[in-house]
């Protein structure tokens, strides 16, 4: 366990983990971390440099207590300290208050997603080439370009990620590390797919493709259910401030999980119809099952994104 780890666990040693200091303690350890690397650079040890950061925090009972306590209205006062600040006053709406805490991006991470995308183009012109029959590449030659091409789009993922913005902070890097890998996954099976129906590989390649498909998406699910809210503080504030709650999933977790899970079984199931029918029926008709996927995708999508809430139902004063 690093220094920044075992400081932050004792900094919040007794405390409720509850969504709210889970939320804020993933806050803190990010930007500890990132305070941390920046001394070292300058020339601090690993454990100078994350107690110097830890140090440069100041007291954090404060931000403890208010985060596993009761919700206070801004401004209440509170017994020796300075009142809460109202995080929205002088904004008029949530774009004018995501303009004043805008982010720039920096740019290494500009640099590398141009680069990651020229090569995923690039990769694609390539391996379409050789489905024209304008180059001639082994099969595994071609595989390896489509997996170049799926990797330039997961390291654009993962690298987004893992940026800072303007409404929320940076993924670790395991995690963003794992949404990298899950989008891997996902594409190279997709363009083997696409390229095994073109007939630059065997047909039993389209069971290969569907594993990495249906891999990628449990990957996705495991990272979306175990994900907290990364929204900076002074976002939720002022969304609260003026009535911008977002959507479906970002107010019930439940619902995110359970879309993530339904989206798995669906494709899951329209990629094993898309084998079997392409084995026997013929693979002319096979695209008809992800057709029907993705009919059943965007029909799931708008019921759990703008279906009726069983708690706006019961909840929700009578005007």
């Amino acid at each position: 366990m690093s220094t920044v780890h075992r400081l932050l666990d004792q900094a919040f040693a007794g405390v409720e983990l509850t969504p709210e200091v889970q939320d804020l303690k993933e806050e803190i350890r990010a930007n500890l971390e990132a305070r941390a690397a920046e001394l070292q650079a300058s020339g601090a040890a690993p454990d100078d440099a994350a107690r110097r950061a830890f140090d440069e925090l100041g007291d954090l009972s404060a931000l403890v207590e208010d985060a596993a306590g009761a919700p206070e209205a801004p401004g209440a006062l509170r017994p020796g300290r300075a009142p809460r600040p109202v995080l929205a006053a002088g904004y008029a709406s949530t774009a004018q208050a995501m303009l004043a805490n805008k982010v720039r991006p920096k740019p290494g991470f500009v640099l590398g997603v141009v680069i990651a995308a020229m090569v995923l183009l690039a990769a694609l012109v390539v391996a379409g080439l050789d489905a024209a029959a304008v180059l001639v590449l082994p099969a595994v030659a071609t595989a390896a370009i489509l997996l170049t091409a799926a990797s330039a789009a997961g390291f654009v993922v993962g690298l987004s990620l893992s940026q800072e913005t303007t409404t929320n902070h940076p993924l670790p890097s395991g995690r963003a590390g794992g949404y990298y890998l899950a989008t891997s996954l996902a594409v190279f099976g997709l363009l083997l797919a696409l390229f095994t129906v073109l007939g630059t590989f065997f047909s039993w390649v389209y069971a290969v493709a569907g594993v990495l498909v249906v891999l990628g998406a449990i990957l996705f699910v495991g990272l979306g259910v175990t994900q907290t809210n990364r929204k900076k503080a002074w976002f939720r504030e002022v969304s609260r401030e003026h009535g911008a709650v977002g959507d479906r999933f970002d107010r019930d977790p439940d619902a995110a999980a359970r879309f993530g899970i339904f989206t798995s079984v669906i494709w899951m199931t329209s990629f094993v119809a898309f084998a079997v029918l392409g084995f026997t029926v013929g693979w002319a008709w096979s695209w008809l099952a992800l057709v029907a996927g993705w009919i059943v995708f965007m029909l799931l999508l708008a019921k759990m994104l703008f279906g009726e809430r069983k708690d706006d139902a019961e909840g929700s004063p009578q005007q």
